[in-house]
């Protein structure tokens, strides 16, 4: 690659773009694990092998957790999507990272929290001190929501964009 770099370089007059960097392994492993990610994982009908299948892509998932089929989980930031224990995320939710010409920002689900189905979380860097998203504990996501920005503990939140309709403060 350092051989293409130097050429690419030569040839253009210009630094080489971030990718010329890349070992031949993560050539290979990208599209690879894209292709677990965005076609096997989410059409597997099992909720156990589909955990283990974005476990094996690098994502970070509690126990007890359901994933349901036709989920989108951001494969580029497969590092900043955490998903804490006894979480249930129904049919077709779509989490994005990152966004066009925007910056990565982390997505933290904690215990306990339902996402229905079709929500979408989309991370961005809103109060500017990139903390990206979190869904609090015990918090409810209703069907269709635009999740961007942070759902606190015990909330119920619906609608595009999402807001807050009520607090449950029993924690037990």
């Amino acid at each position: 690659m350092k051989l293409l770099k130097y050429a690419y370089e030569k040839v253009n007059g210009k630094p080489a773009p971030y990718y010329y960097d890349y070992s031949i392994l993560t050539i290979i492993g990208k599209p690879l694990r894209k292709w677990v990610c965005q076609v096997i994982a989410p059409n597997c009908v099992f909720n156990n092998i589909r955990i283990l299948l974005y476990r094996l892509c690098g994502f970070k998932i509690g126990k007890n957790v359901f994933i349901g089929m036709r989920c989108y989980l951001d494969d580029m930031c497969y590092d900043l999507l955490t998903i804490g224990n006894n979480v249930t995320i129904s049919y077709g939710v779509y989490f994005a990272c990152h966004g066009r010409n925007q910056k990565h920002y982390p997505i933290l689900i904690e215990d306990d929290a339902y996402i229905g189905m079709k929500a979408n979380v989309i991370s961005k860097n809103i109060d500017g001190m990139g903390n990206g998203v979190r869904i609090g504990n015990r918090a409810i996501i209703g069907a269709c929501s635009l999740v961007n920005r942070d759902i606190p503990d015990g909330a119920t939140a619906v609608g595009v964009p999402c807001r807050i309709t009520k607090i449950t403060r029993d924690q037990q």
